[in-house]
């Protein structure tokens, strides 16, 4: 009996598959709820009070004064969340956490002039197809160029990666490129990626032969996916994302055990 197929992938899917096929299945498959982190909790915060400024302020309102209050109210959206209730981020630790973010909202200001951002739209959900994959997605921000040209903005609010692993962080940004190209019949002039902890700002012009290279591998990964699912073989890739992976109660290499997955989560 093969696993089933998922009916459709985020870009972070796609490329999760590649880091290791074993928390591929159990994210993607199984459909695992993984664990909530305070790193995962700070970035939907941060990600928040931008939209929050983009969406209800003019450009001249767009200060970072208006931005650390929006981030106030993005903080009891977000920490209020059951989904991070786990984490019992309250009294002085919340205070703490609160005023990290504060840092990362200061230092995107230092990347750039959001007075000066003709925003289209912030946190746009779009879909598409790659052969016989739905591709879906979401762009934090979408906006246009001093030429009229469409501009993908995407927030990062950990450590920048290596020049190696950069390159596979702009690959996902070249995702979008191919969502706006197909859902809105133009390609963006820019992608960058906005790095707010250093702070950094890395940029790339996708192309024709970007995108077209983008639909090769993802159906390639798409192929492997299927052979997967039909030979129920998804092994684990130790490796240093082990670090971050909150499947290691499942995972052989990491000392887990698979019999332990949930009786209903293979269905």
């Amino acid at each position: 009996m093969s696993f089933p197929l998922p009916t459709s992938l985020s870009p972070s899917k796609v490329s999760s598959f590649k880091d290791c096929a074993l928390a591929f299945r159990l994210s993607a498959i199984d459909r695992l709820p993984e664990p909530p982190s305070a790193a995962a909790a700070k970035g939907t915060l941060v990600h928040r009070a931008l939209q929050l400024l983009f969406a209800e302020e003019d450009p001249a309102g767009r200060t970072l004064e208006m931005a650390l209050t929006k981030l106030e109210r993005a903080a009891d959206e977000v920490l209020c969340d059951e989904e991070y209730a786990p984490l019992a981020i309250d009294g002085d630790a919340r205070s703490e956490f609160v005023a990290d973010a504060a840092v990362l909202v200061g230092n995107y200001f230092s990347l750039e002039n959001p007075q000066a951002i003709r925003v289209i739209g912030t946190e746009l959900r779009m879909s598409a197809t790659v052969g016989s994959l739905t591709l879906r997605g979401i762009i934090d921000r979408l906006e246009l160029d001093d030429d009229g040209e469409l501009v993908v903005t995407d927030y990062k609010t950990g450590r920048a990666p290596s020049l190696a692993f950069e390159q596979a962080r702009l690959g996902g940004v070249h995702f979008y490129a191919y969502l706006c190209e197909a859902v809105l019949g133009r390609r963006p002039a820019r992608i960058q990626l906005l790095h707010l902890r250093e702070p950094l700002m890395i940029s790339s012009v996708p192309t024709s032969q970007s995108i077209r290279g983008l639909q090769v591998q993802t159906k390639a990964i798409w192929s492997a996916v299927e052979r997967a699912c039909e030979q129920e073989d998804f092994r684990p890739k130790p490796g240093p994302l082990c670090n971050w992976c909150g499947f290691h109660a499942y995972c052989p290499a990491a000392g887990g055990d698979l019999s332990l997955l949930p009786a209903a989560a293979a269905g």
